[in-house]
């Protein structure tokens, strides 16, 4: 079979996935589907511990962990770096890790805060993007395609995570940058996940999840496995003439009109 005749749910066969901040959940959801497929990853967290079990789940054979922060240049060029080295090559890149140490309004987030959202959740998925492409372009295939974790809240306002919001309103506009810029080579989405059980969103349903969930259409919280299989189609091949493209995983709750 040819390299890029893949067997039906086999979509990753041959394929590496860097997936940062991945020892746990949408991250570590989405590396588990790209194995799943057949695929090999690379995932990235800030905690060891967490991150060696994250390994030992998805199996040695068929990943690897670098510990470090998302915005540590050191730490992006050692993952990338290693991923080469294991794999022989790097196909996919999801730009998953993302914080929000801010809960409140705006005009109480501090301004050193808002620089530290927007170097993770915006600067860092472009120099992981930049660094990726330049390490994959003596690789088999080049890098193929990249998914960046934005948000609901960056496409509407958002109470008491604002500025997080602002933050994946920049992620969505950057991937349209990349998707124009990196074409034909490399493939750019984001996907925007609405309130999903993982513990960045605790804060937003924790004690109240039955009336958080009346919000939605499908009448839950997302999982994190709702957002790994829209991720792993915006890998894919199957997603071949889709770039520049933020889709909504939301449950719904973007039909709804605010009054």
């Amino acid at each position: 079979m040819a390299d890029d005749d893949v067997a039906p749910g086999r979509r990753f066969d041959g394929r590496v996935a860097l997936v940062t901040g991945a020892s746990r959940g949408i991250g570590l959801a989405i590396a588990r589907r790209v194995v799943a497929e057949g695929g090999r990853v690379v995932i990235t967290g800030r905690d060891p511990g967490t991150l060696d079990e994250a390994v030992a789940g998805l199996g040695p054979d068929r990943a690897l962990g670098v510990a470090g922060k998302a915005d540590d240049a050191a730490h992006r060029a050692a993952a990338i770096a290693r991923a080469v080295e294991r794999f022989g090559r790097l196909d996919h890149l999801v730009n998953n890790a993302g914080i929000n140490p801010a809960y409140g309004p705006l005009a109480h987030v501090e301004t050193g805060v808002a620089r530290k959202i927007l170097e993770v959740n915006v600067i860092a998925a472009l120099e992981w993007t930049r660094e990726a492409v330049a390490a994959a372009g003596s690789t088999p295939a080049g890098l193929r395609s990249v998914v960046n974790m934005a948000s609901l809240a960056g496409t509407t306002s958002a109470s008491n995570i604002g500025f997080y919001g602002v933050s994946k309103a920049a992620l969505i506009n950057l991937t349209v940058q990349l998707a124009d810029e990196l074409a034909p080579a490399t493939r750019v989405n984001a996907l925007a996940p609405a309130v999903v059980r993982t513990r960045l969103a605790r804060a937003l349903y924790e004690g109240r999840e039955e009336e958080a969930a009346r919000a939605y259409p499908l009448r839950r919280l997302g999982e994190p496995d709702d957002v790994a299989g829209p991720a792993a189609f915006l890998l894919s091949d199957d997603a071949a003439w889709v770039t520049g493209q933020t889709l909504l995983v939301d449950g719904g709750a973007s039909v709804r009109a605010a009054w």
